[in-house]
């Protein structure tokens, strides 16, 4: 709720609807989760859940990464996790989420056991998101995995294209549960504090990400109050507000 760039982001409304309802709904449609639950520091938010029904679990309000609070929180949950087992990070104003995307990210460690982390990375067509400083743009080695996390553009180019390949996180990430403990056990990191990126705590020591990539589609994140709006617009064709609205 005291979001520097957006304050009381989370139950701002979406055609009627708090931010975090539209993604903890989304969230919900993925139909493997072992438990779901809306992990959160504060007050204003675990009554709006309640009054939803949604399972809450409250962390220290000290976390300025959403990865330590959402290993505090599956740490809490009392669920019983194996090494191996994953943890998934779905962030909370991300409302065009849809459960083929968690899916997308589920899907590496799946096909390899050698997966340890993935996150979702989203095709950017346009230059206005592409110098958008407050969208986290990634770029990646030949394998997919993440070698650095930006909010200035990157890779560079004289021109902006939609050939260049650009592309922007977009807010979910998966995690063995072993290395989710790692890394918040692991200080926050210099490029992570440079960039105010998680994922570069990942870089500064060694440990890759794997993308996992998905066709564009509209894919708004309310970073800012102007970003609702944006959000609606695309809302109204989205197939998955038709399953809830």
């Amino acid at each position: 709720m005291a979001a520097s760039r957006f304050p009381g982001k989370p139950l701002k409304p979406i055609f009627g609807r708090p931010l975090i309802e539209h993604c903890f709904l989304r969230a919900r449609m993925y139909p493997s989760w072992d438990a779901l639950y809306l992990a959160t520091c504060d007050e204003e938010i675990r009554s709006f859940a309640a009054t939803k029904g949604f399972p809450v679990l409250m962390t220290g309000s000290h976390h300025i990464r959403a990865l330590d609070r959402v290993a505090e929180a599956a740490a809490k949950s009392g669920v019983p996790l194996a090494p191996e087992d994953l943890v998934v990070c779905v962030q909370g104003d991300e409302p065009l989420l849809g459960p083929d995307v968690i899916e997308a990210v589920v899907k590496p460690f799946l096909e390899s056991a050698e997966i340890e982390a993935t996150l979702l990375a989203v095709p950017i067509v346009d230059e206005a998101t592409f110098l958008n400083t407050d969208i986290v743009k990634l770029v990646h080695d030949v394998k997919g995995n993440v070698l650095y996390t930006s909010r200035s553009p990157i890779p560079y180019c004289k021109k902006f294209s939609a050939d260049l390949g650009a592309m922007r996180v977009g807010g979910i990430f998966g995690f063995r549960w072993k290395l989710l403990q790692w890394f918040t056990r692991t200080p926050e990191s210099p490029l992570e504090r440079a960039e105010a990126c998680d994922s570069n705590r990942l870089v500064d020591n060694g440990v890759f990400q794997r993308i996992a990539p998905i066709p564009y589609r509209p894919y708004v994140s309310v970073d800012s109050p102007q970003d609702i709006a944006l959000v609606e617009k695309s809302m109204v064709t989205d197939p998955y507000w038709a399953l809830y609205k």
